[in-house]
């Protein structure tokens, strides 16, 4: 990583404007509005937030989103990220090096692997209740939805309620289909009622 680059101020007009865009930054680059609601936002509040509530920093947040935009159909743009991350997220002051970029990246990648075999096991393996779940569930979902709305996408009310229930859905199958597991007489240690191991759970318990 080197520290910022000065701006040359050579071409700018006596109101300390630059009249013509700066040709050596890639108009993609130019263009990326993703953390635009971040505007001088520093470092460290992003990364307690993230901290506080995820397991990913907010270099591998960052990048992780970058990595995802700017992949092409040979790979990722990791050099084009590294050398430009300063004017892609407002946050970030440092630009990295391509190793460094795949680094951030299998690191976030790596986490959200653990944290989906956390979850899931912790929803597997009867700890929680279904209203246990559906609290953690609307946690999650809510961090999640206010990370993207911060990457500048638009939420509409009704595709927010679709994609929770989608997820209420899912989890309902997961605990019908890990009482299955754990039960070889396929009866629900909670209520005594039976089930087949395809059968889904939409009542709750």
């Amino acid at each position: 990583m080197t520290d910022d680059a000065p701006q040359n101020p050579a071409s700018a007009d006596e109101t300390g404007e630059d009249p013509t865009p700066d040709t050596t930054v890639p108009e993609d680059v130019r263009t990326y509005d993703r953390f635009s609601k971040m505007d001088g936002a520093r470092y460290e509040r992003a990364n307690e937030f993230l901290r506080d509530r995820t397991y990913i920093t907010a270099r591998e947040w960052a990048i992780a989103r970058l990595c995802a935009d700017f992949r092409t159909e040979t790979g990722v743009e990791m050099t084009k990220i590294g050398k430009h991350l300063p004017e892609l997220v407002p946050f970030m002051t440092d630009t990295y090096t391509p190793q460094a970029v795949n680094q951030a990246r299998s690191a976030f990648e790596g986490k959200v692997r653990k944290a989906g075999a956390t979850f899931l096991y912790g929803a597997m393996c009867d700890f929680f209740t279904a209203e246990d779940l559906d609290d953690v569930m609307y946690e999650a979902t809510e961090v999640a939805k206010f990370l993207l709305e911060v990457e500048g996408v638009d939420l509409a009310f009704d595709d927010e309620l679709a994609a929770e229930e989608r997820i209420s859905s899912t989890m309902r199958e997961v605990r019908t289909q890990s009482a299955a597991l754990r039960h070889d007489d396929l009866t629900c240690p909670h209520c005594g009622e039976r089930f087949e191991p395809g059968e889904s759970d939409d009542a709750s318990d």
